[in-house]
């Protein structure tokens, strides 16, 4: 298969959206990561993005929409407190799961009586959306792999699996976005992302946060949200994430051999072994924007281990420990 390189003006959204109308898929730019998109109500379009993404079929995917309108479409017994995020955080990335309706394919929701959604708000995936149909999109990458935020990332990874990617920017959140259901009383934080569980307290006080956002659910669990059960986001490279200061962190990597370091750009001049920073210590939004990237490129070390120090746990750096997490395997080291 050629994969189709399109623009991301008028003539490139419009071939997009033709070909997912007739069961393609597309990789489209969005403000959180890339996306591997099609119709949510095709299944044999569905299981394509399974298979081209090597992804297990018990793993959920996110319906992307373009209006509030919509939502009653794809979702049921849709509480107050969903149009109120929708007021607050739509456009944007935050998805809402949701009990679903029959339009939505059942591989989509990998069995489940919910379904996840979310309106992006960047500019050429709503318009995409907007002269196709609902879109089902999970990561454009290889499953288990970094995700992808940059067009390059999703050629590097599935060119000649897709039917065409749209060129756009660089994503501007960088992680995924944040996944809450409001299918359970209370609700419940599934996934963190660019909008944080403190934002989110100001509109649902009683949210509560799913334990597997710092642990591992069992083998043989059904996951209601994206990005809770496998492990994500890995380079080859093995892992370790490692919490502690930053004195303690340049101490232990210094003395570590044949490894190398991920870290905050202020530890990066007193480091001895090889190394790569992914942002400031004090800003988790530029740790999530540069995160994926980073991890991609860790590989280019050539060595046998990768130590990466782990971001404060609150606002946005949640979300960066969440996927840190996932990569090293669950294998922490506190100092």
């Amino acid at each position: 298969m050629q994969t189709e390189r399109l623009s991301a003006d008028a003539d490139g959204i419009r071939r997009a959206a033709a070909l997912l109308t007739a069961g393609g898929i597309v990789a489209i730019p969005t403000e959180t990561v890339y996306g591997l998109a099609a119709d949510a109500t095709n299944e044999a379009a569905i299981l394509r993005v399974f298979a081209a993404k090597g992804r297990p079929q018990d793993n959920p995917l996110i319906v992307h929409i373009a209006d509030l309108a919509d939502l009653p479409r794809l979702a049921k017994e849709i509480p107050d407190t969903a149009y109120a995020l929708a007021k607050r955080f739509w456009p944007g990335p935050l998805t809402l799961v949701l009990k679903r309706t029959d339009a939505v394919a059942d591989c989509v929701s990998a069995g489940l009586d919910t379904v996840a959604v979310r309106m992006p708000s960047h500019p050429v995936a709503r318009e995409i959306i907007r002269a196709s149909v609902p879109l089902a999109a999970p990561s454009a990458n290889t499953s288990g792999a970094p995700s992808p935020t940059e067009a390059g990332h999703v050629l590097h990874d599935l060119d000649g699996k897709i039917d065409a990617v749209v060129l756009g920017d660089r994503c501007t959140v960088g992680v995924e976005s944040t996944v809450v259901s409001l299918a359970v009383t209370p609700p419940r934080l599934l996934r963190p992302g660019g909008i944080s569980a403190e934002q989110l307290r100001e509109v649902l006080p009683d949210l509560v946060l799913d334990q597997a956002i710092l642990h591992q659910p069992e083998p043989h669990a059904r996951v209601a949200s994206p990005g809770m059960k496998y492990q994500h986001y890995a380079p080859q490279t093995k892992c370790f994430l490692v919490e502690g200061t930053g004195e303690q962190f340049i101490d232990y990597v210094n003395r570590k051999p044949a490894c190398a370091a991920l870290c905050f750009s202020e530890e990066a001049s007193r480091l001895t072994v090889p190394h790569l920073d992914y942002g400031r210590g004090s800003s988790a939004e530029e740790l999530a924007q540069n995160l994926f990237a980073a991890l991609r490129r860790a590989d280019d070390f050539g060595v046998a281990e990768i130590y990466i120090h782990a971001p404060q746990k609150t606002g946005v750096g949640l979300a960066v420990y969440n996927r840190l997490i996932r990569a090293a395997a669950f294998q922490v080291i506190s100092l």
